[in-house]
């Protein structure tokens, strides 16, 4: 038979359980900004250092920029396998391709002419930003 005290521990344990549940679900590394900004970062310095000849990518800098960024990832509980998932999803890309060419707009630039995307380059190096760490003017 069913007392209120046995309904009382039911109902907290399985509240318990939810609650449980709940706080292990984390969201898409893309609702993550520490994560996906930092790959915004590396997506524009690549898109520069491919598009403009007098700059380039500082290779071993953004390696170690990555590997910093999957560490901290898999700290915030993400598996490899999610990370690589996000990574290399064609959706995710796309939308980080979309967001860079919003970036270089704010800044006043067109990100389809390479002039341009050359001198925001210049700009994040001056500025020692995050894009600009990851580039080197030749």
């Amino acid at each position: 038979m069913w007392t209120s005290k046995t309904v009382l521990v039911s109902a907290v344990l399985a509240g318990s359980v939810l609650a449980g549940t709940m706080a292990v679900a984390k969201p898409a590394l893309r609702d993550v900004k520490e994560i996906d900004d930092q790959m915004l970062n590396v997506g524009i310095a690549l898109v520069i250092s491919e598009k403009c000849d007098s700059i380039v990518e500082r290779k071993l800098k953004g390696l170690s920029f990555l590997w910093d960024l999957k560490t901290r990832a898999n700290a915030l509980g993400y598996s490899d396998n999610e990370i690589n998932a996000y990574r290399k999803s064609d959706a995710e890309k796309a939308r980080l391709r979309a967001a860079g060419e919003d970036y270089v707009k704010s800044k006043g630039l067109n990100p389809k002419v390479a002039a341009d995307l050359c001198k925001l380059g210049n700009a994040e190096i001056e500025n020692g930003s995050t894009i600009g760490s990851l580039l080197r003017a030749k």
